[in-house]
């Protein structure tokens, strides 16, 4: 789904605890021990995790339909 104002962005990613912003990017970070191994794991303070980055686009920033449930589209 693509999100193309920089408030619709900012509500999902404070609604969300696995969403943070990285410059203009959004971050989604999870914990999983598959991340020791993968090429998108990440040490976190203390714990792998799984990190997965929404980089924006002239679009927008293209993100999972399930980060966008619950959050009003304008």
């Amino acid at each position: 789904m693509i999100i193309q104002t920089l408030e619709q962005m900012e509500a999902i990613v404070k609604k969300n605890k696995e969403l943070y912003w990285d410059g203009w990017s959004v971050v989604h970070r999870y914990r999983s021990d598959k991340a020791k191994t993968s090429k998108h794991g990440v040490y976190f303070k203390g714990n792998w995790c799984m990190a997965r980055v929404f980089e924006p686009s002239r679009n927008g920033w293209d993100i999972p339909e399930r980060f966008v449930l619950g959050h009003a589209q304008t």
